[in-house]
């Protein structure tokens, strides 16, 4: 098969934004291509048209790629809840709860599944761009990996390794990441990328010129720190790392939004839209006094809706929310934040807490079954068209309030099931404009369309790729694969 697989010396190297940047100039070029992660860790998802969930960064690649989404493209996704264990979803299904002992167990199943998948890819199409998964040097995973280097050594698959150098370290977590691998794994390994580099680049070749004759392989480039260059997130790492453009409104006014950020946060995506906004600042809030400040308060989804309830109640952020909506001030729930915004949860799946009081801003109740709600919505709301996706095991009823997307409204407090709301413009100008009177703003959302931004976000992404890799030797490696003769760089690991 023609593909390159995409590894980093950690999580948040710049994995998900280079193998997007490579799908996006590959498309240019004509090239037929599909992006591809095995096995993703991440509470942030989408889901396609065909009812499956996979990783919202797995989305955005399909975007820059210039194709649908689909479950094929991410056949593990691995979902953290609250009690030490995590969800595991085998081609957008939920099949099992496993913690990091019994997970082990399940490899040799998925890696069937995985390998699968990644054929029909190369298939269907001329190139598969692969993103590891954290580090393959993480050596006492490598028995059961399916990610990194046992994907990789399954496919024959060339890998290059991305650094983030202004966390620092890179060149030695480049070479260190090289030489724990074993000598079958190191063989695979065929060049490097710097990441997030500052400054001039003569001032760093020499380092450059020392990693490749200690490792016998080349940097392939480096890519440069571009502020405002932003993807959908994976996890909760990349908090505030949005993409805000501006900071003031066409009025000078700015609207202040206030995000809960809940312990096990799940689909925080949902408020870039609202960060892409000129005029509005987006802030990610633990305290009452924040929650009292903003003129938007948001509670977004969760993996673990009782457990974020109480931790709501031990930070005082619950009462903070109750005197809120009394005197007025908007709040959203969304997904999980909805369900505690209810007047009570009947949860015996996630939780196994039976019921439990929730916070009873909205005329509603909340029940937990083992079926998960997994489909597209849409409908028409105040004569803009609305558009979102359902992703839960907790079912709202309502009973009374008022009409909103996807649940329902008490006053300035509405709740809806729906992520992904605040991508359709129309609907998203209206809510803000809505917010700003009731806070006495004088503030105008503009005409902001977050589909073009996501599109130029990619763009930017190839350009960086085609201005500052080594594209032809990039190419090379996608059609021919890992050049033979790559040196063994010391000390290693023993294969398995």
């Amino acid at each position: 098969m023609k593909g390159l697989l995409v590894a980093g010396t950690a999580s948040e190297a710049g994995k998900t934004a280079v193998t997007a940047g490579i799908c996006r100039w590959l498309a240019r070029r004509g090239v037929k291509v599909a992006p591809f992660k095995a096995q993703n860790m991440s509470l942030n998802s989408v889901v396609t048209r065909d009812g499956a969930e996979i990783g919202r960064a797995q989305a955005a690649q399909a975007a820059a790629a210039g194709i649908e989404p689909e479950a094929a493209l991410n056949p593990v996704l691995l979902k953290p809840g609250s009690r030490g264990t995590s969800q595991v979803m085998v081609l957008g299904r939920p099949v099992a709860e496993a913690d990091a002992l019994s997970y082990p167990a399940l490899k040799p199943r998925l890696a069937e599944t995985v390998l699968a998948c990644l054929a029909g890819l190369a298939n269907r199409f001329d190139a598969v761009i692969c993103e590891g998964a954290g580090s393959p040097a993480e050596i006492n995973l490598r028995e059961h990996d399916i990610a990194n280097m046992g994907l990789a050594r399954a496919a024959g698959l060339p890998v290059i390794v991305v650094a983030d150098i202004d966390r620092g370290g890179a060149l030695a977590a480049l070479y260190g990441t090289l030489a724990l691998l074993s000598r079958e794994d190191q063989a695979l390994v065929a060049g490097f990328v710097v990441n997030k580099f500052r400054g001039d680049v003569r001032l760093l070749e020499p380092g450059l010129d020392r990693l490749r004759e200690l490792t016998g392989r080349p940097v392939l480039g480096v890519l440069p720190w571009t502020p405002g260059l932003w993807l959908d997130a994976e996890d909760s790492l990349s908090l505030g790392t949005g993409p805000g453009e501006e900071s003031q409104g066409r009025a000078g006014e700015i609207l202040r939004v206030a995000v809960i950020r809940l312990p096990r946060i799940s689909n925080f995506t949902d408020t870039d839209p609202l960060a892409a906004e000129p005029g509005v600042a987006v802030r990610f809030v633990t305290s009452p006094a924040e929650v009292a400040d903003a003129d938007l308060v948001i509670l977004p989804g969760s993996r673990a809706t009782v457990a974020d309830l109480a931790w709501l109640r031990e930070r005082g952020l619950a009462d903070a929310l109750t005197e809120r909506a009394a005197r007025g001030g908007p709040v959203l729930g969304i997904c999980g934040g909805y369900q505690m915004l209810a007047a009570e949860i009947r949860d015996d799946v996630e939780s196994g807490a039976g019921l439990v009081p929730g916070l009873g801003l909205l005329p509603a109740t909340a029940a937990f079954s083992p079926a998960k709600v997994l489909r597209l919505r849409q409908e028409t709301c105040d004569g803009e068209q609305v558009t979102g996706y359902e992703i839960h095991h907790g079912v709202v009823t309502s009973a009374g309030g008022g009409p909103f997307p996807g649940g329902c409204a008490a006053g300035a407090v509405l709740g809806t099931t729906w992520h992904g709301i605040f991508e359709s413009d129309g609907f998203r100008r209206a809510l803000l404009r809505r917010v700003a009177a009731a806070a006495g703003r004088a503030f105008d959302p503009g005409h902001v369309t977050f589909a073009q931004i996501r599109e130029r976000k990619l763009d930017t992404l190839a350009d960086l790729i085609a201005a500052h890799l080594d594209t032809a030797a990039l190419l090379d490696l996608i059609d021919h694969g890992a050049p033979a003769g790559l040196p063994f760089i010391p000390p290693g690991t023993p294969d398995e």
